[in-house]
């Protein structure tokens, strides 16, 4: 099933998918850029582990298994009915209460080989670094220290929900960014400002002075990916995306599934 939208789609933004693309794109950036970049450099896959409060707001995250389980026995089923015919208990209201979950956050880095020097690093936010919050002020200052390096910086935001990060210009209005800081910029960098109706603008990795640097095309990986990894499977186009879309922009994808996916309207 290809991809219904020239660009970004926005019902992969949903929280308990979206952690599946990062990984995912993170992967295939990794695997389609560095035939174009050995052996002179190579791509690391790199994790840290955060530590976050997890609410009912993050959508349907599949999390490691509880440390102690209890597993209902035939015997114990017939115990449970009788005993509820002897007590008529009162039934308590469902809440929802915040918990700590550690996720691992994946980027990537590259490394010139030979120095074994870093050279470029390139990140995709994710919910956890974008919301408001002790996180995204971690993330804040751990991009305000590489930006006061010599190392490139790529950070890919494909995420409409929480304010964009820190920068003086335009393009804090669109939907989506890709920001590319150079290291000989030092305070600039390039915006790639875009919207759920545009595709996604294509860009050069930064390399070293002379090298040639490869293009990178998130449009076709992210679009590649939806077919390869089955993402159809797992979205409800029958259902607005969250965040919700603007009511033109939602005629507009509603026109765009009528036509490429069956059963859609």
């Amino acid at each position: 099933m290809p991809h219904p939208f020239p660009g970004m789609n926005p019902w992969l933004e949903r929280p308990g998918l979206w952690q599946d693309v990062h990984d995912s794109l993170i992967v295939a950036i990794r695997d389609a850029l560095s035939p174009a970049v050995l052996p002179k450099y190579y791509i690391a896959i790199q994790e840290r582990a955060v530590i976050t409060a997890l609410t009912e707001d993050d959508g349907d995250r599949v999390v490691g298994k509880p440390d102690v389980a209890a597993v209902l026995s035939d015997e114990g089923v017939a115990l449970r009915a009788s005993a509820a015919m002897a007590v008529a208990l009162a039934e308590p209201i469902e809440v929802s209460v915040p918990y700590d979950d550690q996720i691992a956050e994946t980027y990537l880095e590259v490394y010139e080989a030979a120095a074994q020097r870093l050279v470029t690093v390139v990140e995709i936010l994710s919910p956890t670094n974008k919301r408001p919050g002790k996180r995204r002020n971690e993330y804040e200052e751990k991009r305000a220290e590489i930006l006061s390096t010599r190392t490139h910086f790529v950070e890919v935001d494909l995420l409409r929900e929480w304010p964009p990060m820190p920068f003086y210009g335009d393009g804090r209005g669109s939907h989506y960014r890709i920001l590319v800081r150079r290291n000989t910029q030092r305070g600039r960098a390039g915006l790639y400002a875009f919207n759920v109706r545009e595709p996604i603008p294509q860009f050069r990795l930064p390399l070293l002075k002379g090298d040639p640097e490869p293009i990178v095309d998130l449009g076709a990986l992210l679009h590649a990916l939806y077919d390869r990894v089955g993402y159809r499977l797992r979205v409800d186009y029958t259902r607005p995306p969250a965040p919700p879309l603007s009511e033109a922009d939602a005629a507009w994808a509603a026109e765009r599934l009528t036509e490429n996916v069956p059963g859609a309207d």
